[in-house]
């Protein structure tokens, strides 16, 4: 540990000693870690340390190194710090992120000196979630969107989510030429273009979701490739984490009545002057936009993904037969 990292979270936290409580992950192409901090003399009994460092040569798991890439990373970290800088303080009980007590930054290095959600009540992390569960995370995603409709994602990404086809050019030229290729552009387009606009998590896989011991409430993490964008990318996202083709194609409709359900709850609370079921009617035939756009990223980020299936592939002749 550096003096000066040990400095900032004595003086956050007015802990009177710390202790390295182990790291919780790498972060993704080797550009830093997240750890975990033991505290003595402090109200609270540890925190979680994001402490990006920018690597001499990233080595990305699937070989795409690229200066373009790198550059979206950063960009990434840059938005994440403003994400807790600005925003994140006004996501509530419904919508659950971890409270942010320091952000430094320096060149080529950054540090987010976050709550730690494990102990404020939510230790659990799954690879495999039930039913409950799932519309545990698909209200959080409902309120979360319902908090920042209509605005402008200022200091974010302006269009939010790490597929996003404006920033990945070179997985769209990796991809065989074809009709879902060819429509890569008018996919964006409609997710962008689509009404009730708000911000979206960007990365809102099960894996960045903490629960509580029983299951029954969620925080959420990972606010890299937090922006602008259609709720629908998020809930589309959030699904293809959680569920093999067979259960998508079953659980469909299931999850998404929830979702809307829980957004109207969501805005008739906060967003009155919102109605909730022209958002609907907006939003729901974009939820197959939203999938088929994550699905075009995949087949040229990595062609043989396990999440490329039967059901991906019905819902892209769907839709892509469907576009003028």
């Amino acid at each position: 540990m550096s003096i000066a990292l040990n400095k900032i979270i004595l003086k956050t936290t007015k802990a009177t000693d710390l202790f390295d409580a182990g790291t919780i992950q790498s972060l993704w192409s080797g550009y830093g870690s997240i750890d975990r901090y033991g505290l003595i003399g402090s109200s609270r009994s540890s925190v979680v340390v994001k402490h990006v460092r920018l690597p001499d040569q990233s080595q990305h798991p699937r070989g795409w190194n690229s200066d373009r890439s790198h550059q979206r990373k950063v960009r990434s970290y840059q938005v994440e710090s403003e994400w807790y800088r600005q925003w994140s303080a006004r996501c509530g009980k419904a919508a659950r992120v971890p409270e942010c007590l320091a952000l430094e930054q320096h060149e080529g290095e950054w540090l987010m000196v976050l709550e730690d959600l494990d102990s404020s009540g939510y230790p659990q992390r799954k690879d495999q979630v039930t039913l409950d569960e799932m519309r545990v995370c698909l209200s959080w995603l409902a309120h979360f969107h319902a908090q920042f409709m209509g605005e402008t994602p200022a200091g974010l990404w302006p269009v939010g989510c790490y597929w996003h086809l404006e920033t990945r050019p070179d997985e769209l030229a990796s991809m065989e030429e074809g009709a879902l290729k060819a429509a890569a552009g008018e996919l964006d387009r409609l997710l962008t273009a689509a009404p009730f606009q708000t911000v979206v998590h960007g990365d809102a896989k099960l894996a960045n979701f903490c629960f509580s011991a029983e299951g029954d409430r969620v925080a959420a993490v990972d606010f890299q490739y937090v922006g602008g964008g259609c709720g629908m990318k998020d809930v589309a996202y959030f699904i293809g984490s959680c569920l093999n083709e067979s259960e998508c194609e079953r659980l469909e409709e299931t999850l998404l009545a929830h979702y809307f359900s829980a957004l109207k709850t969501a805005l008739l609370a906060d967003q009155a002057a919102i109605n909730p079921d022209e958002v609907e009617a907006a939003w729901r035939p974009l939820y197959s936009v939203a999938w088929t756009d994550f699905y075009r990223f995949l087949k040229g980020w990595s062609p043989d993904h396990w999440k490329i299936h039967r059901y991906s592939e019905r819902l892209a002749k769907e839709v892509v037969a469907a576009l003028p």
